[in-house]
């Protein structure tokens, strides 16, 4: 399993992914769960993953592989389509042919096999947008309401992000607020492991304005999580 988390806000985007992924308590691999398309000055697209590894690494082949070929249009490539209401459409619709590909070689063998995405970004001239993308290709997008998204093991992660986040949050404690969401979700959860695959990305910018991996022995992250355990602690005892 996994969780990956996505904030939309006026000041930008803020995307955290885990990378475990496994098959059973003696299988597991770590495997890159965001992935990120830019062409500075026109557009940047980031895409977070969970479920079934291989329907996950299908759909991006083929979509790579649509921004590769040499009679790419805007109806067949991310990087040209028009604006990030197309991308979605794109990235569903890919999902939801291989999903309805592999499905019919899992029911044969009794098995089942789903997976959703997050796409984000934003294109010159449109303003940034947050979907995610479910099995059957249809999606949802964030709003000022609930300027966030999920996949994967979302519910330990959630309430702080319930409590702290709007859309006006500042990027710098938005990115804190993930990252303790990753934290308590890293805590409770065997399904979801570091390293951990950090992006931010300002507005308008149309580029990526920070990209990072934090791995298990990284001091920063270590130390907000036991502040973070310290306060909780503080504040359940100061509770009457």
């Amino acid at each position: 399993m996994t969780y990956c988390v996505g904030l939309l806000l006026k000041a930008g985007l803020v995307l955290l992914s885990d990378t475990r992924t496994n098959a059973g308590l003696d299988n597991i691999s770590t495997y890159r769960k965001m992935f990120t398309f830019v062409q500075p000055g026109d557009r940047v697209i980031v895409m977070m993953t969970a479920g079934n590894l291989s329907l996950t690494q299908t759909t991006l082949a083929r979509l790579t592989d649509a921004i590769d070929a040499p009679d790419a249009t805007p109806e067949t490539s991310i990087m040209l389509a028009e604006n990030m209401l197309d991308v979605a459409s794109l990235v569903g619709d890919m999902l939801s042919r291989v999903t309805a590909e592999t499905k019919a070689r899992m029911d044969r063998m009794n098995q089942m096999a789903t997976a959703s995405m997050i796409v984000a970004g934003q294109r010159k001239g449109g303003r940034m947008r947050l979907f995610l993308i479910y099995p059957e290709g249809n999606f949802i997008e964030a709003t000022e309401d609930t300027p966030y998204l999920q996949i994967g093991e979302h519910k330990y992660g959630k309430p702080i992000l319930d409590r702290v986040i709007t859309k006006d949050t500042p990027l710098e404690e938005a990115r804190k607020a993930v990252l303790l969401s990753m934290d308590s979700t890293l805590r409770s959860n065997l399904s979801v492991g570091m390293p951990l695959d950090l992006v931010v990305i300002e507005t308008d910018a149309l580029q990526i304005t920070e990209q990072r991996r934090i791995e298990p022995n990284d001091e920063d992250f270590a130390a907000m999580s036991a502040a973070w355990s310290q306060a909780l602690r503080d504040a359940f005892t100061q509770i009457a």
